[in-house]
């Protein structure tokens, strides 16, 4: 699964990096959360919408479909596997409503005997990269609507595999394009894409502080062990 990741560029520069701009009152919003080097389901994060490719949108991560009754469903839909999700009913907007997802990185555990090793995973460089995304606008009890999203995963690349049996689904520029067209077939697209390629990406241990949500500053991505070349 993907549900810690990473935005540690400030609102413009990512906004040019994604070649899309906050408006007014995200971008206020955005001044406040970002950089973040904690991001968790719950949490407000940018995404870019197959109805709006132009602009960056602050919605919730964790989706809460149109015919949920509460908010619960959200914790069990932050992520969405490839393989699957077109037969999912709680993930039927992937048809009609996909967005990218921007992270300059994430965090996957890797079992090590009875516990847990944390790991910060990222491109070479650490650029901000776009993870296929669905999205969903809800009403509460009150008629406010509430924007939600979950990210997409698959089966991981060889980078990935010693840590983890998935991997968030990250889209090169000309999968990002086709992603946001809901014109064309889904099954076409989700067939198109593969793992991105291990050789653009790398990874390594971090401390267990990123365990904690409350947790969020720049020593998390700390590098206090050997790349991960080394460790296997």
């Amino acid at each position: 699964m993907c549900g810690r990741a990473t935005l540690t560029k400030k609102p413009e520069v990512i906004e040019q990096q994604v070649q899309a701009k906050f408006e007014s009152a995200d971008l206020e919003q955005a001044q406040k959360l970002l950089p973040t080097y904690n991001i968790a389901p719950t949490h407000w994060h940018p995404v870019i919408t197959n109805d709006a490719p132009q602009q960056l949108q602050l919605f919730k991560w964790g989706l809460i479909p149109a015919w949920a009754k509460d908010t619960k469903i959200a914790s069990r839909l932050i992520n969405a596997r490839i393989e699957t999700i077109t037969g999912k009913p709680a993930f039927k907007a992937i048809h009609t409503r996909r967005c990218l997802v921007p992270f300059d990185g994430f965090y996957e555990w890797k079992k090590a005997g009875k516990s847990k090793v944390p790991y910060h995973i990222s491109l070479k460089g650490r650029t901000i990269f776009c993870v296929a995304g669905i999205w969903e606008t809800w009403k509460d009890s009150t008629g406010k609507f509430v924007h939600t999203f979950s990210v997409l995963t698959q089966s991981p690349n060889e980078l990935m595999a010693p840590i983890h049996n998935r991997m968030p689904v990250i889209l090169s520029k000309e999968q990002e394009k086709n992603w946001l067209d809901t014109s064309l077939p889904i099954k076409e697209i989700l067939a198109s894409i593969s793992p991105f390629p291990s050789e653009l990406m790398e990874a390594y241990q971090v401390s267990d502080r990123v365990g904690k949500v409350a947790n969020n500053d720049a020593s998390l991505l700390n590098r206090n062990f050997p790349r991960q070349g080394t460790l296997f």
